[in-house]
């Protein structure tokens, strides 16, 4: 048991670096949206899915030699994939077939194609391990919750590590050499473990017909109990991270930090209840106690976290408009997610020995309980993480979604007491506990509105769906028209009236550009580089892409209030498109050209920056120029405009804005020229609509320009998609452009 627990262990740690890294892969593919990153989600849960039936029809027909033999080699085809997987996942299908696959069909079939081996290979192996360790009816649930335990352990710390070191020192590729790594070494720990161990097959399982042979309920009853469990702790996890992104700001950090400490409580759970089954004698009350307790518990914590936010000390680290990335910020929002998701997650770990002490009444048929009951989870995790995704978050929101899990587990509780008698104290009152968070839970405005530290007199714009939350926060100000800040995903890196950084990056393009008909703006945000995109009569269409889609109702709302603002201008009129979708998809579909392309600002730290200032996506954007098209954009940090140099023929960065613009051929760029462009009078009238109390616009280039040409010495390639270093900011420090002089000084950046 000692070397299988290593072995398993590693098994989970390899398994979760490799997750992370084939997600952010198959991301690049299948597009940043919801829907997308479901399709992914599900590809993956299916492979699981299939690699648990295999294992439940093969496990039972084997002896333990052949079983613990399959674990073996199950653990070698994983690793062997890992080395090779990003020859299929990211050389074929996000680069070859970028933009030649739309429809979601064919998206989730070569996802699957891409993951059912490895991932089947993963489902298969605790049946097989199961059946390996399997010689008593006293041990077998213990055995195999110890082993499930320390698998779930490793994942965590899989997720932890992975997240926060490992794939930001090593990139996605050598994060997934260290997973091979991992598990050639389950493999050969499980190898070790084969002379003694009997090759003698067992008899076929006999049918359990009996009540007597099931005393705790039929395997078909558990199954389904296993899956509303499951649905309802990945649920919970999809709404911890909706909300703690929302409070800590979406970070490449963020998420794993959520898993893992979701996974280390679980794996926690899953370990000390293993403890305990095998003196149990009715395994159900523990069961249905720690289910309803476990969400009772999260609801509660959840309640607990919104009510302080606004309070002190919490409001000195993680108010909404402060930057909560770094320092105080980040370490309250780590906290508080061990806080929020820890306990809860540790209770409903603790309902796996649980159902396999019910499971187990037959050493004959132990993997094949095992594959269903884990297929099971696996289909409700799925359930959980779609349906919570792309359906309740869409339809009824956070709040609706933690209500509608109240309910469930509610009708988990009733069902049990109706069964079993309603005398039973501690079910009646979790089950109490689940009614009053049915009606105690907060509205989604309430929610939303305590989140973005709303005041009384404002008024608020607000939207989500399943692709996230837009909050615009209107300070009242009388004859002003909107002013206030503009959060997205719990940032508030835009503002209404725009910020003047925002409406130069959309300015100057056009103003360059001796004739920008065709403009493309990717992102909207608060709408100031789109808005002052059509500064030129010459423009004769702006197309603005947002993968946000609450942005556009927001807006929509916005200009409902205020029908003279530049906002409701840009929705009716057709000179302006606005429209949800993810913009990288946009340029590698379709063969229309662009005079004009701007990337909207947005931190290099926040989660998935990287798709917009990797060397890839610029590659994208220079195959969409027209000729003498340029493309906007900004320089926040070196290795962006080292990337940029090293890509475009030709490049400037105007100082000190950071701006960044690049091109197939010569830039027309005269400082002289174009500050009289934005001090024409059409200029600053379309600018003072978007913000009137800013026009120095020409401030922002009025230090000499760095210039790269064909003949410069270039930087090296600095961001990737399979490395994006500013995205790891702990790991990789950022520094910023300002103290930057010459080009020269950025031919040593990595």
């Amino acid at each position: 048991m000692p070397r299988l627990a290593i072995a398993f262990f590693c098994s989970g740690f390899a398994a979760l670096l490799c997750q992370i890294v084939w997600q952010r892969m198959l991301g690049i593919f299948a597009g940043s949206d919801t829907i997308s990153a479901a399709l992914v989600v599900g590809a993956f849960l299916a492979g699981l899915g299939l690699g648990s039936i295999i294992g439940a029809k093969l496990a039972d027909r084997l002896s333990p030699y052949h079983a613990l033999l399959g674990f073996a080699l199950a653990e070698a085809g994983v690793a062997v994939f890992a080395l090779v997987s990003k020859l299929f996942l990211y050389d074929f299908l996000a680069t070859d077939l970028a933009g030649v696959v739309d429809s979601p069909v064919a998206i989730f079939a070569l996802c699957f194609a891409g993951l059912v081996l490895p991932t089947t290979l993963m489902g298969a192996s605790l049946p097989l391990l199961a059946r390996a360790v399997a010689t008593s009816l006293d041990t077998v649930a213990e055995r195999i919750g110890s082993l499930y335990g320390l698998n779930t352990l490793g994942a965590g710390l899989g997720a932890l590590l992975g997240g926060w070191v490992l794939v930001g020192h090593l990139g996605f590729v050598g994060a997934l050499g260290l997973a091979a790594g991992l598990d050639v070494l389950a493999a050969v720990l499980a190898l070790t473990l084969l002379p003694g161990l009997s090759r003698i097959a067992p008899p076929p399982p006999a049918r359990i017909a009996t009540a007597e042979a099931e005393p705790f309920g039929s395997l078909r009853m558990w199954c389904l109990l296993v899956f509303l469990s499951g649905y309802i702790i990945v649920a919970m996890e999809i709404v911890w991270v909706r909300l703690m992104g929302q409070i800590g700001q979406y970070h490449a950090y963020l998420f794993p930090t959520v898993l893992g400490i979701f996974l280390l409580a679980d794996g926690l759970g899953i370990a000390v209840a293993s403890r305990m089954v095998r003196r149990m004698r009715d395994p159900r009350p523990a069961f249905f106690l720690t289910q309803a307790g476990g969400f009772a518990l999260g609801a509660a914590l959840i309640l607990l976290l919104v009510w302080a936010l606004p309070h002190w000390p919490l409001n000195q680290y993680v108010s909404a408009d402060m930057q909560r990335l770094r320092d105080g910020g980040l370490v309250t929002t780590v906290l508080l997610t061990l806080f929020v998701v820890g306990p809860p997650s540790f209770l409903i770990g603790m309902t796996f020995p649980f159902v396999q002490r019910a499971v187990q009444q037959d050493l004959a048929s132990v993997g094949a309980r095992v594959g269903w009951v884990q297929l099971s989870n696996i289909l409700g995790n799925a359930a959980g993480s779609i349906l919570t995704g792309l359906v309740t978050f869409h339809l009824i929101g956070t709040a609706g979604t933690l209500r509608l899990l109240a309910a469930l587990s509610l009708l988990l509780m009733l069902g049990w007491l109706w069964r079993a008698g309603r005398g039973r104290r501690p079910e009646m009152a979790l089950a109490a506990a689940c009614a009053v968070a049915l009606v105690a839970l907060p509205s989604n405005a309430t929610l939303w509105s305590r989140l973005h530290a709303e005041q009384p007199g404002q008024t608020v714009a607000w939207s989500e769906d399943r692709s996230g939350i837009a909050f615009f926060r209107d300070e009242n100000r009388p004859g002003a028209g909107p002013h206030g800040p503009f959060f997205i995903q719990g940032f508030s890196q835009g503002r209404i009236p725009f910020l003047p950084i925002h409406q130069f990056l959309g300015a100057v393009g056009p103003l360059l550009h001796p004739d920008p008909k065709a403009v493309l703006c990717i992102g909207i945000g608060s709408g100031g580089t789109p808005w002052a995109a059509g500064v030129s009569d010459r423009t004769k269409s702006v197309r603005a892409i947002e993968l946000v889609g609450p942005v556009l109702t927001a807006h929509a709302d916005i200009a409902g209030r205020y029908p003279g603002s530049p906002i409701a201008e840009m929705l009716g009129s057709p000179r302006w498109a606005l429209e949800y979708g993810d913009g990288r998809r946009a340029l590698a579909r379709g063969d229309a050209l662009y005079d004009v392309i701007q990337a909207d600002a947005i931190l290099p730290e926040g989660s998935h920056s990287g798709l917009l200032y990797s060397a890839e996506f610029l590659e994208q954007v220079r195959a969409r120029l027209a000729p003498g098209g340029i493309y906007v954009q900004w320089g926040p940090s070196r290795r962006v405009v080292a990337t940029f140099a090293a890509v475009f023929p030709h490049t400037l960065l105007l100082m000190p804005g950071s701006v960044l613009i690049g091109s197939n051929t010569p830039i027309p760029y005269d400082p002289a020229r174009l500050a009289q462009r934005f001090a024409q009078p059409e200029v600053t009238a379309h600018l003072a609509r978007g913000n009137r109390d800013f026009r120095d616009y020409a401030g922002m280039f009025a230090e000499p320009a760095l210039a790269w040409a064909p003949g410069s010495r270039r930087p090296a390639v600095a961001l990737t998609d399979v490395f994006p270093r500013d995205e790891f900011y702990l790991n990789n420090g950022v520094r910023h452009t300002q103290a930057l002089r010459r080009p020269e000084d950025l031919l040593a950046e990595d």
